[in-house]
C-alpha cells in the first residue's frame, strides 16, 4: 500500500511517552503512531455508527431482557 509522509508536533511529554514504550516493545515510533491512528479510526467509525442508530427513529431498541 502506498504511503504518504506527514508531519506533526507533539509535546515533549508525548514524545517521552512514546520513546519509553517504543523502547519498551521494540517497535518504531512511527509503527506506534500509525497503530494508534489506525485504532481511533477504528473506534471512531464505530462511534459514528452508533450514533446514527441512536438517532434513527425506526431502528428498534432492544433491552437486555429481550437479547436472551
Amino acid at each position: 500500500m502506498p504511503t504518504t509522509a506527514i508531519s506533526l508536533r507533539l509535546s515533549d511529554r508525548i514524545v517521552a511517552q512514546l520513546e519509553m514504550l517504543s523502547l519498551e516493545t521494540d517497535r518504531t515510533r512511527t509503527y506506534l503512531i500509525r497503530k494508534a491512528i489506525d485504532r481511533y479510526l477504528e473506534e471512531w467509525g464505530d462511534y459514528q455508527v452508533a450514533l446514527d442508530r441512536l438517532h434513527d427513529k425506526d431502528d428498534r431498541v432492544i433491552d437486555g431482557k429481550e437479547q436472551g
